[in-house]
Parts: structure tokens; C-alpha cells; sequence
């Protein structure tokens, strides 16, 4: 089937990396801080240089676009955090060097390209830091569609086996979950509309990063009454598609009119809802571009619905 092998070398890559970020969580060292004044761990920086060196060896001439980059880790500075992120690698990949362990990371400084991959190692860091959700999420684009995209969640658990959970879907071929240590993928489907129960939406823990006041007005305008779930991450994509909630609000913050979003928070998981039957587009129903940029230049909020809403809630904004 086209994409088999993408879509393997991603499922054993992201498991690799979510083996390693369930390592460091039992440790959790503290956090650094980027130029940005958001936190990246040793569980970033290790799961990066995992899945960089997976898709290197697979697909030696695709560019991956990913979060974060060796370049503070390479300063007598962090020294203490380059040996951290060492050790944890080589609890997996025993003979890399730290070398090669920086390099690997530093390949995911590629560009956009006609086909390339792009890696959010950690998606959800403050999440990870507190014990909550997150996510390892990574996606191939070609010609600005995404084919195949895989999310592992490793604090999610969907069923009463398994405490995390993967997603994973190939364009045009459905999208299906497993229990991370039982490896038998199953299909999901968002949820329909008889079941009242799941007619609620996901928001993000941190009010920053959505607008919570007008996300309830339209709330309120649709009518869905039922609580919301509160989640960090892409997590928040795979519990629609796999039909436990009927919508995710991203909705502009106020106090910053001019953040765009980076592709990396949002491929996987899109293409996870859209082959589970569901919708994505900004505010104003366009389609996602990821195309362009690292960043979703012309796009303004994120709406991710079962799709049989998605026009009722547009409809309720315009208003």
C-alpha cells in the first residue's frame, strides 16, 4: 500500500522516542529555557535525535523540520544537559556517540521542501513536566498535503490496557489507534451525533493559547453544554478522532493578535481527525497550509470537529 514504509519507520520511530520520554519523566530533570522563554527538556532533545536518526537511515534525502536544534546543548553552558540527553540515547541506541547524537538532533533543522517530514519531539512540554499529556508528533508532507502522520501519547490511555496510546493515518487509507505496548492497530471514527455524552469540545490547559472567553461564547451559540476536557498537546486531536469529544477550539488569544502556529503542533494531528472522518480549518473554514513555512502564516484559529458541526460552529462565528 503506498506510504507502508513511512509509515512503519514513523510508528518505530515515535515509539523509540516515547520509550525515552517515559524514561526522563521518571527522573524529570528540570527544565531549560529558550531564546523564546518556553521550556525544552533532555526528553526533547533525546526524542528528536531519535526519530531524526530513524527517518536519516530510511529517507536519507527528505528534510525534517523539527522543533528544536543542538545549538545550546553544543555550549560549555549545558554541559550537564548534553551528558543527560546522551545517557538516555544511548539507553536505546547504545553505541551512538555524542557526536552523532547532536547531529542527529540538528537534522531536523530542514527546510520546507516539496515532501518533507515535520517532528514535534515533545508537543505539550509543560504538560510532560507535570505528569498530564503530551505528545511525540510527527508528519510527511508532500506537494502541502499531509500523507501520513503519527501521534504516541503516551499518558493517554483510551482503553483499560494501556496507559498511552498511538495514532496513526496514511492519506486516503483511514486512521487507527493502538495501546503503545499491545500493537494491534484498530480503526477509529469520530463520533456521530446520538451520543449526547460526546458531544463536548477539548481545550488547551494554558488559557494562552486560545481565547477561553469567546471559545465559551460560541460554545454557548452551538449548544454544546457539556463540560469541557482540558489537555495538553495533540492529544487533544486524537480524542476526536477517535470519537470522545466532537470538537477542539483554537481560537486567536487577545493579547497576541500576531502568533501564528507552528505546522509541527497541528500536521499529525489533522491528518489523524480528517481520515477519522472528521474536519480541520481555521476560523474562517480554510484549510490548514502547510505548505509555506514552519509557521501557518495566513491561518487564524483552529477549529477540529467530527465534521458534522463544523459548519454550525463557522456559522456561529461569523455571528
Amino acid at each position: 500500500m503506498a506510504y507502508e514504509q513511512e509509515k512503519q519507520v514513523a510508528i518505530q520511530a515515535t515509539l523509540a522516542a516515547a520509550k525515552l520520554c517515559q524514561r526522563v519523566r521518571q527522573d524529570i530533570p528540570p527544565a531549560m529555557e529558550k531564546s523564546d522563554k518556553s521550556p525544552v527538556t533532555v526528553a526533547d532533545y533525546g526524542a528528536q535525535s531519535l526519530v531524526c536518526k530513524a527517518l536519516g537511515e530510511a529517507f536519507p534525502d527528505d528534510p525534517i523540520v523539527g522543533e528544536e536544534d543542538a545549538t545550546a546543548l553544543r555550549s560549555p553552558e549545558y554541559e550537564a544537559s548534553r551528558q543527560k540527553v546522551v545517557s538516555y540515547v544511548r539507553e536505546i541506541e547504545a553505541n551512538a556517540s555524542e557526536a552523532e547524537i547532536l547531529n542527529w538532533i540538528d537534522r531536523g533543522n530542514g527546510q520546507v521542501a516539496p515532501r518533507f517530514w515535520t517532528l514535534d519531539p515533545i508537543d505539550g512540554t509543560k504538560g510532560f513536566l507535570r505528569q498530564d499529556q503530551y505528545a511525540i508528533a510527527l508528519a510527511l508532507i508532500e506537494d502541502g498535503e499531509v500523507k501520513v502522520g503519527v501521534m504516541v501519547c503516551p499518558a493517554l490511555s483510551l482503553t483499560t490496557d494501556d496507559p498511552g496510546t498511538l495514532f496513526v493515518a496514511v492519506r486516503g487509507q483511514g486512521s487507527e489507534m493502538m495501546a503503545i505496548t499491545q500493537g494491534e492497530l484498530k480503526p477509529i471514527h469520530v463520533c456521530g451525533v446520538d451520543d449526547v455524552s460526546k458531544l463536548r469540545v477539548v481545550e488547551s490547559v494554558e488559557a494562552s493559547h486560545g481565547n477561553p472567553a469567546e471559545q465559551q461564547k460560541l460554545l454557548n451559540a452551538v449548544g454544546i453544554t457539556t463540560p469541557s476536557l482540558h489537555m495538553d498537546s495533540q492529544a487533544k486531536y486524537g480524542v476526536v478522532a477517535a470519537g470522545d469529544a466532537a470538537l477542539y477550539l483554537r481560537l486567536p488569544s487577545a493579547d497576541r493578535p500576531d502568533y501564528r502556529e507552528n505546522i509541527w503542533d497541528h500536521a499529525a494531528g489533522a491528518i489523524v481527525v480528517e481520515e477519522a472522518g472528521g474536519r480541520v480549518s481555521d476560523m474562517y473554514g480554510q484549510a490548514l497550509d502547510f505548505s509555506r513555512d514552519v509557521k501557518l502564516r495566513d491561518t487564524r484559529g483552529v477549529i477540529v470537529s467530527n465534521g458534522i458541526i463544523h459548519d454550525r460552529v463557522l456559522e456561529a462565528l461569523k455571528s
